[in-house]
């Protein structure tokens, strides 16, 4: 049996690399947001079951990863708007 100060430290560990795995899917949503995405794909990415990715992912980041996808196209588009908009101003 582990010590427990080794138990915590394992824990630890495993919570850093279940936040990397996160990072990673929030990376490629950030990467691919113009692509076809879907939450299926991302958790097989991921190696996780969808329901499981659904969970962790919105206790790290506060939103589901569908709300994130959509929230980051949103800004995408305004971004293109915008740039649009200010280029119709010079012409």
């Amino acid at each position: 049996m582990c010590p427990p100060a080794w138990r915590q430290a394992l824990i630890a560990a495993q919570h850093l690399r279940d936040l990397a795995r996160l990072r990673r899917v929030r990376d490629r949503i950030d990467r691919e947001c113009a692509r076809p995405l879907d939450v299926e794909a991302l958790a097989r990415a991921a190696g996780l079951p969808g329901r499981q990715l659904s969970r962790e992912f919105t206790a790290a980041y506060g939103r589901s990863p569908y709300a994130y996808v959509t929230a980051r196209r949103a800004q995408r588009a305004a971004i293109l708007r915008h740039h649009t908009t200010l280029e119709g101003q010079r012409s």
